[in-house]
């Protein structure tokens, strides 16, 4: 993946089921609970001792179930470099931890490992209580799993609707679909986008679409969700030759609409960006996904975002 962002203009076109699972699977699912913890009163000596136990390169400090801290193997080395082995963990340890939540998509601590280049991820409940560890291996294990539950998954349900508007006889035929994203509900981030690229494979969709149509929409939900006033309306209309996705809200708009298309470029507060997300790469990550983007932006109006897919060729020069 780019340090710039998620999709590149040339990978977009090749989404990978393991870059999807990325925006399907959450955090909780691919963690490793309840790790090893250390305790504020040990020595650099017993880390040491328990790090080597284990064969691990780093773990959490808690207090109370409260993380307050991360010790790595790079802060044992100080330690025995500096000559003070047995001086406490919290002399050693790293106060300044970014975390993550168990209910987070995956995608989120992958954008996190990216920027932070840091080893491992603690992951906290939604009361900040410790409640496991995150690290790439983690991560690998973690889509590994879900791909061999695909292949099993697949091999037993070959469910798909692909003649649904063949047998339908009208000048127009389409499905709609309509979700209600509320504003700062982390918690079911995602949970829209999912279930419209299901949508979109049990209507007989190819994965490829299915998955560039799953990831702009993702974006679009996480927009609604930290930049809006109230939420906003997630709108999906598929026809025989194109699907049409549609994110609307009530404020407070974008000012410059080309600075927003910068990748990078974010207005997400500091709360927002300390919990993973506002990265400023998702309107590029969606241009990147569809055929066509339009975005009619004002602060009476709030922003109302148009994403179209085409399904051949034919239909985009109508």
């Amino acid at each position: 993946m780019s340090n710039q962002g998620l999709l590149s203009d040339s990978s977009a076109a090749r989404i990978t089921r393991v870059e999807e699972l990325a925006y399907e699977l959450t955090i909780g699912e691919v963690m490793t609970r309840d790790p090893l913890t250390l305790k504020i009163n040990m020595s650099m000596r017993d880390a040491l001792d328990l790090m080597g136990k284990y064969k691990i390169s780093g773990a959490p400090v808690a207090r109370d179930g409260k993380l307050i801290g991360i010790l790595s193997m790079e802060d044992l080395i100080r330690s025995l470099r500096d000559g003070r082995i047995d001086r406490k963990i919290t002399e050693y340890m790293s106060g300044a931890v970014i975390t993550v939540r168990e209910h987070d998509q995956l995608v989120e601590a992958l954008k996190l490992f990216v920027k932070s280049k840091v080893g491992r991820l603690p992951v906290v409940d939604e009361n900040d209580n410790l409640v496991g560890i995150l690290t790439k291996g983690d991560i690998s294990n973690g889509l590994l799993n879900a791909l061999q539950r695909d292949y099993e998954a697949e091999e037993l349900i070959r469910y798909r609707a692909s003649h649904l508007f063949e047998d339908i006889v009208s000048d127009r035929t389409s499905l709609i679909l309509r979700y209600t994203i509320k504003k700062d509900d982390f918690l079911h981030g995602g949970a829209a986008s999912n279930r419209i690229k299901k949508a979109l494979l049990r209507l007989g969709a190819s994965s490829q679409i299915a998955r560039k149509c799953g990831i702009a929409v993702y974006e679009a939900e996480m927009n609604l969700i930290i930049h809006t006033n109230n939420g906003g309306f997630l709108r999906v209309e598929v026809e025989e030759n194109k699907i049409i996705m549609e994110a609307y809200d009530d404020g407070p708009g974008i000012p410059d609409i080309d600075k927003a298309m910068t990748p990078g470029w974010s207005t997400a507060s500091s709360e927002v960006r300390n919990k993973g997300f506002g990265a400023g790469m998702g309107l590029v990550n969606i241009n990147n996904c569809v055929d066509e983007m339009v975005i009619k932006s004002s602060k009476e109006r709030g922003t109302n975002l148009f994403m179209t897919m085409y399904l051949d060729k034919a239909s985009k020069q109508k």
